[in-house]
C-alpha cells in the first residue's frame, strides 16, 4: 500500500472513532467544544506519529516477552513531551484537557497501532499510519465537538452563531456526547458504504 493509501485508510476505512470505536473515553470526555476536540486529537496524533516511528525502528531489539511494556514506556515518553509542550505554550488547553493528556499513554488507539502496525512495518509506513489514524481521530473529535458546541451553546470554535438561550444544554453534557457520537457514526458509516 502506498504512503497516501495508508494515510487515507486511517482517516476513512479505519477511522478510530467512527469505524473502530476505539478511544471512547477521550472522545466522549473532551469534545464539549470543537477546540477541545481538536486539541486532544492533535496531541494524540503527535504521540501516534512519534511512537509508531520509534517502535518501528526498535522492534527488532525488543524481546517478545516484554514488547508491550517497552511500547508503553516509549509512548509515555512522547506523551510527557507533548504534555510539557502544551503546559508551556497552551496553558488554557492544558487546564481544559487536564487528566486526558496523560491518559494518552493507555489509549487503546496508540497502543493498538503500535502492536498491529508499527511492530510489523517500516518506520516511514508506520509514521504515515500515525498521520492517518491521528488525522482521522482529530477530524472525528473536532466534528463531534463542533456539533455538540453548536447545538448546546450556540457557538462554533467559541464564536457565537446564535443566542445561547436557544441551545440545548443536553448536548454540552455527557448524554449529548453519546447522542451526537451515535448519529455521526451512523452517518459516517452510511457514506463509507456508498
Amino acid at each position: 500500500m502506498s504512503k497516501l493509501g495508508i494515510i487515507i485508510n486511517g482517516i476513512i476505512k479505519e477511522n478510530p472513532t467512527f469505524v473502530l470505536l476505539l478511544g471512547m473515553c477521550p472522545t466522549l470526555g473532551t469534545t464539549s467544544s470543537a477546540i477541545n476536540g481538536m486539541s486532544m486529537g492533535l496531541a494524540t496524533m503527535a504521540v501516534l506519529i512519534c511512537s509508531n516511528f520509534v517502535i518501528s525502528c526498535v522492534k527488532g531489539l525488543i524481546p517478545d516477552k516484554v514488547h508491550i511494556p517497552c511500547y508503553i514506556v516509549i509512548i509515555a515518553g512522547f506523551v510527557t513531551v507533548v504534555q510539557l509542550l502544551i503546559k508551556a505554550y497552551a496553558p488554557a488547553v492544558d487546564e481544559t484537557l487536564g487528566l486526558f493528556i496523560p491518559l494518552i499513554v493507555v489509549n487503546c488507539i496508540v497502543l493498538g497501532r503500535a502492536e498491529s502496525f508499527a511492530a510489523k512495518n517500516g518506520p516511514l509506513d508506520s509514521a504515515c499510519d500515525g498521520i492517518g489514524i491521528g488525522l482521522g481521530f482529530t477530524l472525528a473529535l473536532t466534528l463531534l465537538g463542533l456539533c455538540r458546541e453548536l447545538l448546546g451553546a450556540g457557538t462554533a470554535f467559541n464564536q457565537p452563531v446564535y443566542p445561547e438561550q436557544f441551545g440545548a444544554l443536553t448536548f454540552v453534557l455527557a448524554p449529548g456526547a453519546f447522542i451526537t457520537l451515535a448519529y455521526l457514526s451512523a452517518l459516517f458509516n452510511k457514506f463509507i458504504k456508498k
